[in-house]
């Protein structure tokens, strides 16, 4: 039963980052911080289709989110920095 839930983390964590807006946006947040608005920005894409990959990114535990009055700030967790390495790696 315990291996279940393990692979039930892992599957859970690979579907957080498997989508290229995901990716992208780790690729972002690898050198700063930077609000949803920001991230929209950089990317070129709306805002609520930015904000629905963050939210899977953050079930993942990929990235963290920091609210500053009515801004989410995001940054990368430990988490986040490894399986950005591991796609680099795969390039």
């Amino acid at each position: 039963m315990e291996k279940q839930k393990d692979h039930r983390k892992i599957k859970r964590i690979i579907k957080g980052f498997a989508n290229n807006w995901r990716i992208r946006t780790m690729a972002l947040l690898k050198e700063t911080r930077l609000s949803v608005g920001e991230i929209s920005e950089n990317l070129k894409t709306d805002f609520k289709n930015i904000s629905i990959h963050i939210t899977k990114l953050a079930i993942a535990g990929i990235v963290i989110k920091r609210y500053q009055g009515r801004e989410v700030h995001l940054k990368l967790t430990a988490r986040g920095e490894n399986i950005l390495t591991f796609i680099r790696m795969l390039e």
